[in-house]
């Protein structure tokens, strides 16, 4: 995930390049909203904002931070198992270093309880294969031309335009022995937009302050069909996705991290939810957007809704405890929203690639929207819960 995401998303990632390029290519360290000192830092001399334009925006744009960021959720056309993803790639400008990119890719298998996740990262301008402004976005992570070690890995790709896209990632037998998904991970997917995009924070900016600023617009309703591969089985799949778009000359926001949230109600309500914390872990930047089942927008600001956490999970990993489980309050629009992991760990540890670990997972659904009780589905993303993370 917004102040998500590393995407990290949605929200605000924090994006830093390493000062070598065998660390991470990406870092996100703890940092205030204040503007942190760069000497050659911002290749973007634009007066923002600016109106978003489409297609013209869905690609890479000439700033110093920007992601890509899925996620959803599919089911097995054949059994009916349920699954949940999450796949997006980071791109970064940091002065007089190259261009560089991180990806990550996870599979919940929600039936056995099972979290695979995979990373990698490529330095070089090569990845961004965008045919052209307004063409959309072609991005392909293969080997990584500073790194002989990657030579012949299969390619990561993400390619879209207009809420077209299409997605494909495959792991190499030395990134699958790492992913905890023996014989295989990976995904083949074609998405297709049911709703038009939503410009967050009301007309697609969000203000950081002396921290810069974010383009952010959501496609918050795609039809997904295709293929995964969990354990070395191919398995045709269907089912829907969230799509995050961010970009802007930010580098550091919100100290403290942030949680986000992502949900689809039944009755064709998206919701997405940012609560970025400044480094005392008090809330630094509170916002939301609800879209209706015909796509209209309203933006939320912090008065508008409550987030309580109901449940916690500690890491056996990490030894970090994470919220587990959330009611969400909407007065205004006499909406209550129940969430619960569908698997509890969902936790990645992402510092060989963008230096921080993170947990990103589907959740289980409720709801009463107008007196009416719902089904749903959902995605959240917790960053800051691992100190210096």
């Amino acid at each position: 995930m917004t102040a998500r995401h590393l995407r990290l998303a949605g929200g605000l990632v924090l994006v830093l390049l390493a000062a070598a390029c065998n660390g991470p290519i990406l870092a996100n360290p703890g940092a205030s909203l204040r503007a942190e000192p760069v000497v050659t830092a911002g290749p973007s001399q634009a007066a923002d904002p600016v109106p978003i334009q489409f297609p013209l925006d869905d690609g890479a744009h000439d700033r110093l931070t920007e992601w890509w960021y899925y996620t959803g959720h599919l089911r097995d056309v054949t059994t009916g198992a349920k699954y949940g993803f999450e796949y997006v790639i980071f791109r970064a400008e940091r002065g007089g270093f190259p261009v560089t990119w991180a990806s990550h890719l996870a599979i919940t298998d929600q039936g056995q309880g099972l979290f695979h996740y995979a990373q990698r990262s490529v330095v070089g301008p090569g990845v961004d294969q965008q045919p052209g402004p307004g063409n959309g976005f072609s991005l392909v992570l293969g080997p990584d031309p500073t790194d002989p070690a990657t030579a012949g890995r299969p390619a990561w790709a993400m390619a879209g335009v207009d809420g077209s896209d299409h997605l494909s990632a495959q792991l190499s037998p030395a990134e699958a022995g790492t992913a905890g998904s023996p014989g295989g991970l990976g995904l083949e997917l074609s998405l297709k937009s049911a709703k038009p995009p939503v410009l967050e924070g009301g007309r697609g900016w969000i203000d950081f302050g002396p921290a810069g600023g974010s383009y952010y617009y959501s496609r918050t309703d795609l039809l997904v069909s295709g293929s995964i591969v969990v354990g070395g089985h191919a398995l045709q799949v269907d089912g829907t996705a969230w799509f995050d778009h961010q970009w802007g000359d930010f580098i550091a926001v919100g100290g403290g991290g942030w949680d986000w949230f992502a949900v689809n109600l039944a009755d064709g309500t998206d919701l997405t939810l940012s609560l970025v914390r400044a480094a005392d872990g008090t809330d630094s930047l509170v916002y939301g957007t609800l879209v209706d089942a015909q796509g209209r927008a309203t933006h939320l600001d912090r008065s508008a809704f409550r987030v309580a956490a109901t449940a916690h999970w500690t890491s056996p990993a990490t030894g970090v405890t994470y919220p587990a489980g959330w009611t969400v309050s909407i007065p205004g629009q006499s909406l209550e929203i129940t969430l619960r992991p569908t698997v509890a760990g969902q936790e990645l540890d992402t510092r060989t690639t963008t230096g921080v670990i993170y947990w990103e997972g589907s959740q289980v659904v409720t709801a009463v929207h107008a007196g009416q009780p719902i089904s749903g589905q959902g995605y959240v993303e917790l960053t800051g819960y691992v100190p210096g993370s």
